[in-house]
């Protein structure tokens, strides 16, 4: 267990330093901080991760279909919850997408825990975000406007998949950036993560916990508990490599992603609600993910 602490405080660690410096910067300067993430930073993360070493494409299949199942599943559970939800569909379905999104900072720290898997969780993201996002657009616009070619469109576009995409195929012919673009890609990359989780802690609403009830509980336990649960059976009953089912497993664990509610106030639904639920997720995985990785390892 101590391993695994060692690895999770210093994270909580630079989430804290996010809540300190919050006032610091203007909400506009944060979420700028949080475009620069997605187009840039994390991209490169996951291309130097998913290049480093080959991946088979059975191995990508695998890992494609496995987050791919994850994702319907944690929407599938959390529609069980709509009675309970706002009685809006809009401000249900921003709550909603929290069951299934995923924190991608969190994902990178949290597999370096269970073993050398950072090529396969950049391949479980480059695969997961495009689909997670057309989950959420879907759900928010009541299914308007994304036909099969525009869903396709939105994932081929996603700079996280096309980062994933090109670090396999740079890994599976052994061809070397040179090396002062590597080294300009691996200074991006490096900074991915610590400015990802201060983003976080800027923008997380610390107090939530004390607001937990039915709808909310229900959601954060689909995703921090029944998700991974399923998930570690699947990949049981499926006699997957050790180190696929440990990725599937924490992948399936992890808190919800962070921006959440900001897709759901750009669709006119209600963000407090969603705000919530990330708070929520975020402060109790610091207890439940390092339990999920104790029990992989």
């Amino acid at each position: 267990m101590i391993p695994i602490l060692s690895v999770l405080i210093p994270t909580m660690g630079v989430i804290t330093l996010g809540r300190v410096f919050r006032e610091r910067l203007s909400v506009e300067a944060w979420r700028g901080i949080d475009r620069l993430n997605f187009e840039l930073l994390f991209p490169c993360l996951i291309f130097s991760a998913a290049a480093s070493r080959a991946i088979s494409l059975d191995d990508a299949a695998v890992i494609g279909a496995g987050v791919w199942l994850i994702l319907t599943l944690g929407l599938s559970l959390g529609w069980l919850l709509r009675p309970f939800g706002p009685k809006k569909f809009l401000d249900f379905a921003g709550a909603w997408q929290t069951a299934w999104r995923f924190n991608t900072a969190i994902a990178f720290v949290a597999v370096s825990a269970v073993g050398d898997a950072a090529t396969l969780m950049s391949v479980a993201v480059g695969f997961a975000v495009p689909l997670a996002n057309v989950f959420a657009i879907t759900a928010l616009s009541r299914g308007s406007g994304l036909g099969p070619l525009g869903v396709l469109g939105r994932i081929a576009r996603n700079p996280f998949f096309i980062a994933s995409v090109a670090g396999m195929c740079v890994g599976a012919t052994g061809i070397s950036l040179p090396e002062v673009i590597q080294k300009g890609v691996d200074y991006l990359a490096g900074a991915a993560i610590p400015i990802a989780l201060m983003a976080v802690g800027a923008t997380m609403d610390w107090g939530a916990l004390v607001r937990l009830n039915r709808f909310t509980g229900g959601i954060t336990a689909i995703k921090l508990a029944i998700l991974p649960a399923l998930t570690w059976i699947g990949v049981s009953l499926a006699g997957l490599p050790t180190a696929h089912a440990n990725v599937l497993v924490v992948f399936s664990a992890l808190p919800t992603a962070s921006a959440a509610h900001v897709l759901a106030s750009v669709y006119g639904a209600e963000r407090r609600l969603p705000a919530t639920l990330i708070a929520q997720s975020t402060l109790l995985s610091a207890i439940t993910l390092p339990l999920w990785i104790y029990f992989l390892t």
